[in-house]
Formats: structure tokens, sequence, C-alpha cells
């Protein structure tokens, strides 16, 4: 009996709601594995996902005893939370308990032979352009092109010819299906579609995303898998349908309960010291330096990295640090001076709306040709070395004959890597690359090609509203320094899959100074200048807007001047750069100390060094700690937190709610970068709670497959999430503490609520528990009021209770 086409599609895309796309390497992108369970509650989601990843939801009693014991946990609030649940008991000895709760646990998955065949036809269809001989037939799509060479795998029985097996996905669905009532569908995609997460997510990522070039060459969908993988089920005799016992509860929760008191009381502890250190802010006067107007202003990428380096920039004299979503307001799709590839250089929830190219300046054309004949001579002499080295007839005399040349290059790069580093940084003051002579395209050019339809350039009335946009967001609309510098970031380091994860998430797992350039050249224009001063941001005529890079990994600040025709006065260049390198110094000390290495703290240039070779280093598995330990999200002014020592734990985004009458700039940054928070944490929270389910394992015995992702040794499912050597000091330590995301905001509470009125999914994370929320309301002398979960607010009383404010007016719970 035919079936209906169209309700095994919905079938599919409903099942398909529990897995979360998985972004390819290039582009890594944070994403909450559990993606598709945010419309549940916290504890119940974990414990659906447990069912079907078979992963943890919480941390595991080691993690726990490490942050007791470290006091990070407040006996005070853990007794609490434990007598609510009529608990009683020392914490040692409820320690002790999930210690024996918790072993056995944690045993590997079993092989099924149905995975391993076709992990092996999924890495073989999705190669992108790592395998030699790629498989045939691509083009015609996943299950055309495996029911071709199907016959020639001698792992799956009686199929000698390509008619043994349903000519179509629909006709290879009626095979298998009509066994089964419609009502089961649902079950058993579900069930198929999450024993490889990994693989499934990158499906689903790549075909919703048709503009990629690999989508268009070589389609694949959903449905084509499920049509592969319910083929080889059947003809292996694995499973089709999930044990009943199998099939996920509609409701309630029983997940262990002492984990989830622990995980509160840690929370609420963290939470509370941050709002003390906060509170006490307030009522530290301002400093001298805090007066008049600054030097220069810096914006940064609300990055919890970034909070390092303002706090020793600010050190260093009369600075003032913004902070700002990375990809900088403009969607962007960049493409780089000499190639025709272009990336996405905006955040995963936001399509690029133009198309931003590199072009040489009219004063270094020279300096772009010599460029350009230095650039063909490498891509020529890269062509011959592929050639050699996987040519049949050639490979043998060239390995022999190149040898000792390889070996003495990788003896070099292993027990020398700082002095490669500095041989490289001579050939770029020799050959400097293309930011030194190149400028974005801002301006308007011809219609964009058929290919994406994406116009180069910006219109005039576009740049006015991302320039206006920033500032708005920012509640900067006066005091403009001479020079203000929006400086991106991106990090450092050879041979790692990785290195994505630890770019810009802003801007799609990208460097973020191609952002800088473009928005420092609109705020350059005097047309988009007058254009904001009619709109209220007063920005004086000697103000200069200038684009920078953070190096993460080793805290550099390198600054896009043109070196001929500086437009800052050379002194004022020199001091900001003397100033910057300094900030490196200190930040650089700062950061060793979490990286178990033996640099003397009191020494800042040998810090500097360290960095410096761990961003060199091809053997290094862990540069730089990336985002781990994030923690929070505060949305307000820079002197909420201005002169607090935050470890690198916070994103710092700029707002004034003052500036904000209607709340736009609010709603902006809560449905936006708040959102994006809240990605990066649950997958930093999810890796370092269950690194087999949710993470990528180790560094050391994983293997790039397709240029796509990695696996674990020689196969399986792709990892989805992040590696250990990211999370973890060592075996039996945690770095980053596994503590969901609380959201801070300076701005009235009726505003707050008003915006979660209107955004439900924004509502359902504080909702349902995936972050927290609490907000200072500047209305009510700025009284700390926590959301409740369900609605309704609690003010939280100050430490002395004669001061302790009372709950607004418009909260559904009592102070």
């Amino acid at each position: 009996m035919p079936i209906d086409r169209s309700v095994v599609r919905a079938r599919i895309e409903n099942a398909a709601e529990y897995v979360g796309p998985l972004w390819p390497l290039q582009t890594f992108n944070a994403a909450n594995p559990l993606l598709g369970f945010e419309d549940q509650p916290f504890d119940r989601a974990v414990q659906k996902a447990g069912q079907l990843f078979g992963g943890r939801g919480y941390p595991g009693p080691t993690v726990f005893r490490q942050a007791w014991e470290n006091g990070e946990i407040d006996a005070d609030v853990l007794t609490r939370h434990l007598a609510e649940h009529g608990i009683t008991e020392r914490p040692e000895v409820l320690l002790d308990r999930m210690d024996a709760d918790a072993a056995g646990r944690d045993a590997a998955p079993a092989d099924q032979p149905l995975d391993r065949v076709l992990t092996k036809w999924l890495a073989a269809f999705l190669d992108q352009g790592q395998a030699a001989w790629p498989m045939p037939n691509r083009e015609d799509g996943f299950y055309a092109a495996w029911r071709t060479v199907a016959p020639y795998d001698g792992d799956i029985p009686g199929v000698d010819r390509p008619s043994d097996l349903p000519g179509t996905v629909v006709e290879a669905f009626e095979a298998v299906l009509e066994s089964y009532p419609e009502a089961r569908w649902e079950p058993i995609f579900v069930h198929h579609l999450t024993a490889l997460p990994g693989w499934t997510g990158f499906i689903k990522w790549r075909s919703r995303r048709a503009d990629t070039a690999w989508q268009a060459a070589h389609p694949i969908s959903l449905t084509e898998y499920l049509a592969v993988r319910l083929t080889l089920a059947d003809r292996m005799g694995a499973s089709i349908a999930p044990d009943r016992t199998d099939e996920l509860p509609a409701n309630g929760t029983d997940q262990p309960v002492l984990p989830r008191i622990w995980l509160r009381a840690w929370e609420e502890s963290y939470r509370t010291r941050l709002l003390d250190d906060l509170r006490q802010t307030k009522q530290t006067p301002p400093s001298a330096s805090d007066a008049g107007r600054p030097d220069a202003q810096l914006v940064f990428c609300i990055d919890t990295r970034s909070e390092v380096i303002r706090r020793h920039i600010e050190q260093q004299g009369p600075y003032e640090t913004h902070g700002y979503a990375g990809f900088f307001g403009v969607p962007m799709q960049h493409q780089p001076y000499g190639t025709e590839e272009r990336v996405k250089s905006c955040p995963p929830i936001v399509d690029p709306k133009h198309r931003i190219m590199e072009r040489p300046a009219e004063p270094h054309r020279a300096q772009a040709e010599r460029y350009d004949w230095w650039a063909r001579l490498q891509k020529a002499g890269a062509a011959l070395l592929k050639t050699l080295k996987k040519n049949v007839a050639a490979v043998f005399g060239f390995v022999e004959g190149s040898g000792g040349f390889f070996g003495a290059a990788m003896a070099a790069r292993t027990l020398a890597p700082s002095g490669l580093s500095r041989l490289d940084e001579a050939l770029d003051d020799w050959l400097p690359g293309p930011a030194s002579f190149c400028e974005p395209t801002v301006d308007r050019a011809p219609p964009a090609d058929a290919e994406d339809g994406l116009p180069v350039g910006l219109a005039d009335e576009a740049k006015v509203l991302y320039a206006e946009a920033a500032f708005r967001l920012m509640g900067w609309t006066d005091t403009f320094a001479s020079v203000v510098v929006f400086t991106g970031h991106g990090s450092q380091t050879p041979n790692n899959p990785y290195k994505a994860s630890l770019d810009c998430g802003a801007c799609a797992g990208n460097p973020g100074g191609p952002n800088a350039r473009v928005l420092a050249a609109i705020c350059n224009e005097d047309a988009v200048q007058e254009a904001l001063r009619e709109r209220g941001i007063a920005i004086p005529d000697e103000t200069v807007f200038l684009a920078g890079q953070h190096n993460t990994t080793t805290d550099e600040i390198a600054l896009f001047v043109d070196e001929d025709d500086p437009p800052v006065a050379p002194d004022a260049l020199d001091r900001l750069r003397r100033d910057l390198h300094a900030a490196q110094a200190d930040a650089a000390t700062e950061r060793v100390r979490t990286l178990n290495t033996s640099v003397d703290e009191g020494r800042p240039a040998a810090a500097v060094r360290e960095t410096e070779r761990r961003a060199a280093d091809w053997a290094e598995t862990r540069p730089e700690w990336g985002l781990a330990g994030n923690a929070a999200f505060i949305v307000g002014p820079r002197a909420l937190t201005r002169g607090l020592d935050l470890d690198g734990r916070c994103f710092l985004h700029s707002y004034d709610w003052a500036t904000d009458d209607d709340g736009t700039a609010l709603e902006n940054i809560m449905t936006g970068p708040l959102v994006v928070g809240e990605w990066i944490n649950t997958q930093y929270y999810f890796s370092t709670v269950d690194n087999a389910a949710y993470g990528s394992g180790s560094k050391v015995t994983q293997n790039v497959v397709g240029k796509l992702g990695v696996v674990q040794g020689n196969g399986g499912d792709l990892m989805s999430g992040l590696p250990l050597q990211s999370l973890k000091a060592d075996d039996e330590h945690v770095h980053h503490r596994p503590l969901r995301l609380m959201a801070l905001i300076q701005a009235p509470t009726d505003r707050v609520e008003a915006i979660l009125d209107r955004h439900a999914a924004v509502a359902h994370l504080f909702d349902h528990e995936w972050m927290h929320l609490t907000v200072m309301d500047p209305e009510q002398d700025d009284a700390f009021v926590r959301y409740q979960p369900g609605g309704g607010w609690h003010a939280r009383p100050a430490p002395d209770a004669s001061t302790a404010t009372k709950a607004p007016a418009s909260a559904g719970v009592p102070s």
C-alpha cells in the first residue's frame, strides 16, 4: 500500500526536533545539544535526553566535591536547599552516596554493526575534499549514490546489484514501514535519528543551508538518511522500532534529587557573591580617572575573554571600554582578498545581508602586486606538492627524496615552535598580508551575482542604520574620545580542528576583525556622522574610528592602520600601542596562572612568551581556555562592573537604560546576544557534565573526517561538543564550572517583563530554568529582583537587613 509522502515528511520533521544542528569545523558554532528540548523544563528535558542519547544531565559527584572543597558552594545555602527536601545528612556523606550511585554508569555504548556500516557511508558521501578518491554519483543525492555502490560493500547481506534495493526513497520507506501503523512511525524516526546525533545534526544543518556549495553539489536530507538507515537495518536484522520501554515519557521526571539540589546550591552561591560584588562596586565612588573625556575608547566583543583584557587596559590610564556583539551589528558575508571563498561573518541566528570584499587601496597597488606574485608562487608550490604526494607513480620516489627535509621541518616545529613563529613574523614584516594594503568595500557595488543574491557593499541608509544601532544598543550618544577603536577578536593556533570554536562566535566561528573594519569605515564617513548627529548621537569632528583585532591566545591587540598615512597623530598612536602592549603583558600574566605552566608570575615578558609559544606550538592541545568558566551575562553600563575582577567568567554587554526609552535596544540584546550566550553556556555545561555523550573526548585520540568534523578513533558518530582539553585542567579537575547562565540586566523590571511577554521563546529559557534572570532595577535604587520561573519577581534583600529592599509593585511573589 503506498504511503503518504506528506505524512512521512511531517513525522520526520517532528522527530528531527530532538536533534540539534551541528556546524562543520570551519564554522564551529556553539549550540545547546538539547536545543530541541528547550520548550520543556530543564529537569524533564535532561531526563528525556538521557534516554535518547545516554547522557547525564547534571555534574557528577567528583565535580561537586571539587566545588565543595574549594568553597564555591556556600554551606548555609546548601543546607537550606537540602532541608527543603527533608535531607539533614552532612554534605560529605551525601557526596559519598552520589559516588556510590554513579559507579558503573559510564559504560561505553554497545558497538552496533548498523552504525559502523552507516557511518562509513556517511563519511564517504559528506566528505568535503579530504578524500583522494571521492565517492561516485554524489550529485544524485545520498540515497541514489549509496544504492549504486552498496553492492560492493561486503557488510550488507543479500545485495549483489542495485536492483536488490528499493529504487527510490519512497519505495524504501514503503518496504520497511508497511509492517507498522502510522502511529509508530514517529517513534521509529526518533529512534534512528538519535542513534547517531552527530551525523544527523550535521545533515540537519547542511540540508537547511541549500546555499552552501557542498549541499548544492551533493544534496542530502534527513529523509534520505532515514531511507538508507532503515533499509540497512532491515537487511542486517537490526531493530527497526524501539522497544516500548524505550519510548519517551510524556511528563514527569525521576532524575536523582541530590544532583539537582547541589547544582542549585552551587548556582545560588555564585549568584550571591556576584551580586554582593556589584552592590559593593555601586557604593564605591568613581575615581579621578573616571572623570572627563577619555584618551581613547575601545569597543570589544561581549566574549568572556574580553573582560580580562578590558580590565587591564583601563588600568593603564584614562581609557574607556564598551561591550558589543563581536560582529558589530553588520550581518555580512566576508570575501577575503585573493580568494573566491566567502565566509559568513554574523551570528548563526542571523542571515547575511551584504557581501564585503577586500580590495587594495589605491596608494598600495605596488604592495598588492608583490603580494600577488608571492601568493601565486605559494599556490603553485602547494599544487605541485599535493600532486607528488598523491600521484601513484610519483609518491614513492617523492617520499624517499624528501624525507630528510620534512623530517627536519617536523623536528623544528616540535622542538622550536617559538623560533619558527619569529621567522613567520619576520616574513610578515617583509611581505605584509592583505590587511596592510586592503580596505573593505563598504560602498554599494554593481548588482550581486545570481549565486546568492547578496549585494556587494552597503547602501547609504544601511550604513547609518548599522552605526546608529551600535551606539543605541550600547547606550552611547555623547562623550566620544578623539580615538574610538572597534576591536574584533580571533584565536591563533596551528594544527587545531577546533580553532573556529576559539574565534568569534558572533561571527560564525570566524575572526571579528573584518566586521570591526567595516563599522570603523562606516563611522568615519562624513555623511554618516552628519546623519547620526541629526539623530542625537553627537560625534565630534575630530573623532577618528579605528579597527583592531584582539588575539585571545596572546592578548595582543593589532590595530589596522595605514602606516604611511595614519589618521591619528603619531604620538597618540604610539602611546595607545604602548599601553595596549602593557595591558597584554598583565593579561597574559593573569592567564598563564590557569594553564598549568611554570612561568614566573613576576615576569610579564615571560608570560607573553609562553602565550606566544602556545599560539605557535602545533602539539599544544590547549592553546587557551576559550570561554571556559562562563557563568553570567551582564547587561548594563561599564560603570556597573568597572574595577571588578570577574575572572573572565562574564559576558559584558554595554547598555544604558536611561537612553532606551522604548526598550528597543534591550529587546534586541535579549533576543539576540543573550540567546547566543545561552547556547555557548549550555554547550560548555553539557560538554563538561558528560563529555562522552555531549562533548568530543580527548584531542589525543580524535581524527578529522571529511574536513567537516571529528570522530574518536577510526570511526563512529561525529562528536558534537568540546574536547576535554577545553574543559578540564587534568583527569581529575574541571576548569569549566558547569553552571547554568545567570543573566543580570540593569533596567526597570516592567521593561524586562514586557519584553518577556512579547517573546515567549526567551521567556521559556527562564521559565524552564535553562538560564536564571536577575534585574537590577534603577527605578528602585538598583534593587536586585529575581525572576521566578513561571512568572513573578522576588526581591533580594541587601546583606544588612536594615537596608533590605522591597519587591516592586508588579512582583508576583512578596519579599
